[in-house]
């Protein structure tokens, strides 16, 4: 999958960890912690917890008020794979050799442990699902399974349609859209990725082996990554009205033509072809800059509320207590 970028390629990594749910320190001794991981896709600090006062994100944000909050931890690399090789076997790049999509670091670089290996290697019951590791060749196209997950990881089976005709036009057809806010009733097989997820997950957590075997379950959103194929509804929280510009749109002046993503990814849709944007340095027409702002926040919410309905999950099977969640993103 091609993952060019809209804005700045390092930043920070959101990464909310829930130290614990016990009551006493006793519990946390005689009792191992399950764990919730969940990773978003190309997910900024636009967050309410981080201080930005536009995003609506009420689930992570109520998250965040009884979390370890990170505020200074950076991505290591810009592009998917890499960076979620790097995090989840907590070595740099340059030790992985995974700049790309192209290669799978227990052949090119080493046999290291990642996380959930480390936790199966203790006992849990590994589950993933969603885009945990980046799937392909650099998961071994197994996203990494037998060594990591106890069972094969899921991927939803609507995601094959994200770069399909699925988002109506203003002309009433069916396009390959950046912009793609949809009825989600009317997409094929009445779902979204993230709402298959969220699905398998839930399904997950309530069949997992109830013989006292604590769990780590990873759950992957593909929002906000582009495109934006998201329920409509979402859209209606940012009114374009209310949308501002980045503050600091222009290409740096000097810049070396190496440190500059032209955004082929956006280009290949055809709302973005129809502008006829000039190659590689734009600019994007400000109308069209502020829709993209809307889409990307809503993107935002729309996976705020799945991370809701996995928090309530954990509440109604009587789990929260017992249970480390933990939530980062893969980059911005």
């Amino acid at each position: 999958m091609d993952h060019s970028k809209m804005g700045i390629f390092v930043l920070v990594w959101l990464f909310l960890l829930v130290l614990h749910y016990s009551t006493c320190a006793a519990d946390a001794i005689s009792e191992r912690k399950n764990v919730l991981f969940i990773i978003a896709d190309d997910l900024r600090t636009s967050l309410g917890c981080y201080g930005d006062s536009l995003a609506k994100s009420p689930n992570i944000d109520q998250l965040a008020s009884k979390s370890q909050v990170f505020l200074n931890t950076f991505a290591q690399q810009a592009v998917c794979a890499p960076s979620r090789t790097s995090m989840l076997t907590s070595r740099r790049p340059d030790t992985t050799r995974l700049y790309d999509f192209n290669s799978y670091w227990r052949v090119h670089s080493g046999n290291y442990t990642t996380l959930p290996q480390y936790f199966k290697s203790q006992g849990y019951f590994t589950m993933s699902v969603g885009k945990v590791f980046h799937p392909g060749i650099a998961s071994n196209m197994t996203d990494d399974y037998p060594y990591s997950w106890s069972i094969p990881a899921y991927h939803p089976p609507s995601f094959r349609y994200e770069k399909k005709k699925v988002c109506k036009g203003e002309d009433g057809k069916l396009h390959v859209n950046l912009l793609c806010a949809v009825n989600v009733a009317e997409q094929p097989g009445g779902t979204l990725p993230d709402l298959e997820s969220v699905d398998e997950a839930v399904r997950l957590l309530k069949t997992r082996p109830n013989d006292g075997t604590p769990f780590f379950l990873a759950v992957g959103f593909h929002k906000p990554h582009i495109p934006f194929r998201i329920p409509q509804e979402y859209l209606s929280l940012y009114p374009l009205a209310q949308m501002t510009l980045a503050t600091d749109p222009d290409v740096p002046e000097r810049l070396p033509p190496v440190a500059y993503n032209p955004w082929v990814d956006l280009r290949k849709r055809e709302d973005v072809q129809k502008l006829n944007i000039s190659f590689p340095y734009g600019p994007i027409p400000k109308d069209f800059q502020l829709r993209i702002r809307q889409h990307y926040y809503a993107a935002v919410s729309y996976m705020d509320a799945q991370v809701g309905r996995l928090l309530s999950a954990l509440g109604d099977l009587g789990l929260a207590n017992n249970t480390m969640v933990v939530f980062t993103s893969d980059h911005g």
